[in-house]
């Protein structure tokens, strides 16, 4: 009573709608700079089942935005990590982490435990991804996203809505669109869109106001205009997905990431010696890798830099999260450099193997 009391003394919730909240199960995909804010106030508002998938760890650059994290959590998991400061926000309810990558395998049985879907994430194959998998299960989907200064926040595939392919059903071409580790985002943005996030998930709970089902909210940080675009929905693209359901979870490649020949991962290359291992992010970008032999030269200035190449060596290139690698194998294939690879998740895969190799070795 005492926790909850801002809540009941609502005439509009009362005990009534706390118990609703209290017998809630919601799943958040990505605990980053919307999952965070999300996930903060869901758990201070009583949400019963709290469940966070997030494969990734906690770095030093995630600090300005991803609000549930110090200094003491860096390198931990992110829903490992989140899962610890919230049971300490609020020990009444049940956290569930799962550190792990969604994929078409473990969206379905994961989504059927729960009764709302938020979206997280920060790339377009996973929030096609939960798009789809929401419609095969049937759960409606909070959809947020953030771009620089500007955010959008909606609702699918609830009370017979569209769907995020009813809005976008042509996915960009692959690296077309840079997230948040490659453009730079405003800090407190995600903590803006991530609360009306967890605001419509309330109000789905509590059958309360107006849901952004059928509306795309577009919010402007720098002069805090807001826009409210209208979504039809597309029976079409919704009967698309349901048609795939027996094969979903068999698919290996989201439909956007066609496989390319240029990726590879550092375990392949890890013990090879004919390498030279480029970084193309910026010099003011962190953390460097430290424990390997790496030329760096930032995308901005690859075409300038063309005599740091060594052409006798396989080019193994990487940049944060993988999309600036590939733009520079394209640029150097039109300078006719060849034998050129891309790291597939950047530093962040660089830094995972690392470490693993750094507990295998102590």
């Amino acid at each position: 009573m005492n926790r909850y009391n801002r809540h009941i003394i609502l005439s509009e919730i009362g005990q009534e709608g706390q118990d609703k909240i209290s017998k809630a199960k919601v799943l958040v995909i990505g605990a980053g700079g919307l999952g965070c804010p999300v996930l903060q106030y869901l758990t201070a508002a009583g949400i019963g089942t709290l469940g966070i998938v997030d494969f990734d760890v906690v770095e030093l650059s995630n600090l300005q935005r991803q609000v549930l994290f110090g200094t003491s959590s860096l390198g931990e998991n992110k829903a490992e990590a989140a899962k610890k400061r919230l049971e300490d926000l609020n020990d009444a309810i049940s956290i569930v982490a799962y550190p792990e990558k969604l994929t078409h395998k473990n969206a379905i049985d994961l989504f059927n435990q729960y009764d709302i879907i938020v979206d997280g994430t920060d790339n377009f194959a996973t929030r096609y991804l939960v798009n789809d998998a929401s419609i095969l299960t049937d759960k409606p989907l909070v959809f947020g996203a953030i771009y620089k200064f500007e955010g959008q926040i909606s609702v699918f595939n609830y009370n017979n809505g569209p769907s995020y392919r009813c809005l976008f059903p042509t996915p960009p071409a692959k690296g077309a669109v840079p997230n948040c580790s490659e453009i730079g985002v405003l800090g407190v943005l995600p903590g803006i869109i991530g609360s009306m996030q967890a605001n419509e998930v309330l109000k789905i709970i509590l059958g309360l106001g107006n849901t952004l089902s059928g509306e795309l909210l577009c919010y402007n940080a720098l002069n805090n205009k807001t826009v409210t675009l209208k979504i039809s929905k597309s029976a079409k693209e919704i009967e698309t997905i349901l048609s795939k359901k027996d094969s979903f979870d068999t698919n290996q490649v989201e439909e956007l990431c066609e496989i390319d020949e240029n990726l590879i991962s550092i375990k392949e290359v890890a013990d090879q010696t004919n390498i030279q291992i480029i970084d193309v992010r910026e010099i003011h970008e962190t953390p460097k890798i430290e424990s390997l032999e790496v030329t760096s030269i930032p995308l901005s200035e690859l075409e300038q830099s063309i005599h740091k190449i060594d052409s006798e060596k396989q080019k193994v290139i990487f940049c944060q999260s993988g999309i600036r690698s590939k733009k520079a194998i394209s640029l150097l294939k039109s300078l006719e450099v060849t034998n050129c690879y891309s790291i597939v998740e950047g530093a962040l895969e660089i830094q995972s193997y690392l470490k693993e190799q750094y507990k295998t070795i102590s």
